[in-house]
């Protein structure tokens, strides 16, 4: 065993992370001591790959993909690590190693997780997971009002810390749809921007239009309330422009509803880079119905209400790590689908950001005592969010913001029906699309 030659190949881009209280230095070295309350106190955006000797390990934070491969080669174990599966592909082709290569094969650093892995030579290692981040289950008292103000003020906090490191004068774009985690954002942002004396004038909300979808009329009626329909500039495209080979392409995912969503985030982005050639930072709301358990229960066979209150972060996790539902390759839950909005938005050049995948935000929502607030009731869990947030808001900023029913990103860009007649309904064809990309 001693005489393998391991080599670890680390493709991820080092000034994507975004790290508020360490060098990246530092924060790879905690992520080398493998110690979970180390790695926890890490805050910011990373994806950081350490090693020592033959042991690796890594780490990453909810909103940023990590993937690696074990390929073999006669001097010893290589690790290729990328936040791309066709980066992985690529490297190995360079190599003469990509025969051993197909997707299935690759493997997702799961959010919230050190992984290790021992290069040891064949047979193939498994990895070990020791979860970093665990917050309290039913920490707070079942009062709206408290927990409202709580779960907004520590939004503020961490958009405040994203603005201190955004360059004064770069303009800020907010993913805009006028829904409740988006016109938090929205809302939010603007307040810390005069919060902070910074200029009003870098905020702008793109709200996509593909001629009839409900979003844009939606987004005008939400910032005119509140007096601030200066703000909101429409990114008109057309639908025929749309995609879904393109889509899968980037996302290098196949799950129908995220192939929508990236597709109208792309489309966005897009139009967002034709008319601003410069521009890079951009702010969302992803991760908004995850925290507070805002997807129609009903639409999905496996699940129930009882095991979406009862399951520590089951929207941002899926089942968990060493379940049967869990996906070695993708993860699962918002730690999967998160390249809906990392891919397009890194593809088009920019670099995004939600508030809603910080930890300390996370930890606030997994707080709020589900069970005694709903009973076991769906419609009332369908309303917590917008009785959350929008009394967060007023507590906060003294606003009122308007709260409309949920709707899905691409249901809102496009008319459902004419959604209906370009993207597929099955996840096999995507699927199939996907894994034509390796042929």
């Amino acid at each position: 065993m001693d005489q393998y030659l391991e080599r670890v190949v680390d493709l991820l881009d080092p000034a994507l992370n975004r790290i508020f209280n360490l060098s990246v230095n530092e924060a790879r070295q905690r992520v080398l001591s493998g110690k979970a309350e180390a790695v926890r106190e890490i805050d910011g955006s990373f994806a950081l790959l350490a090693k020592s000797g033959k042991t690796v390990r890594m780490a990453r934070s909810l909103d940023r993909p990590m993937r690696y491969f074990l390929a073999k080669r006669h001097e010893g174990p290589a690790l290729i690590v990328a936040d791309r599966i066709d980066a992985i592909y690529a490297w190995l082709k360079s190599e003469g190693l990509h025969e051993q290569f197909h997707p299935s094969y690759t493997r997702m650093v799961p959010a919230h997780y050190v992984v290790e892995i021992q290069l040891i030579g064949c047979p193939d290692p498994d990895p070990a997971y020791t979860r970093f981040f665990t917050p309290p289950r039913d920490a707070h008292n079942a009062d709206i009002d408290e927990i409202g103000s709580l779960y907004v003020s520590t939004l503020t906090g961490e958009i405040i810390k994203w603005l201190r490191q955004v360059p004064e004068r770069e303009p800020i774009g907010v993913c805009f749809s006028g829904g409740i985690d988006s016109g938090a954002v929205f809302v939010l942002t603007y307040h810390c921007l005069q919060k902070l004396g910074m200029n009003l004038g870098r905020l702008k909300a793109f709200t996509l239009s593909l001629g009839d979808g409900p979003d844009l009329q939606q987004a005008r009626t939400f910032l005119e309330q509140l007096g601030l329909g200066l703000f909101l500039e429409p990114i008109e495209a057309d639908p025929a422009t749309l995609d879904v080979a393109e889509t899968i392409r980037i996302v290098e995912d196949y799950k129908p509803l995220d192939i929508e969503s990236a597709t109208m985030a792309l489309a966005l982005c897009r139009g967002i880079r034709a008319r601003y050639p410069r521009w890079k930072y951009l702010i969302d709301g992803d991760g908004g119905d995850e925290n507070l358990k805002d997807y129609p229960i009903e639409e999905n066979p496996e699940l129930t209400i009882r095991s979406v209150v009862n399951n520590l972060m089951l929207y941002q996790e899926g089942w968990g790590v060493g379940k049967i539902k869990h996906s070695l390759t993708y993860s699962g839950g918002l730690s999967r689908s998160y390249t809906r909005t990392y891919a397009p938005a890194k593809h088009f050049g920019f670099e995004g950001f939600s508030p809603f995948t910080r930890p300390a935000v996370i930890e606030v929502a997994e707080g709020i005592p589900f069970i005694t607030l709903t009973n076991y009731d769906t419609e009332k869990l369908y309303a917590l969010k917008g009785e959350i947030v929008s009394r967060g808001i007023k507590a906060v900023t003294g606003l009122k913001m308007p709260v409309f029913p949920k709707r899905r990103f691409q249901h809102g860009a496009l008319e459902k029906e004419k959604l209906r007649q370009r993207f597929p309904e099955t996840e096999t064809s995507y699927r199939t699309a996907f894994l034509s990309l390796y042929e």
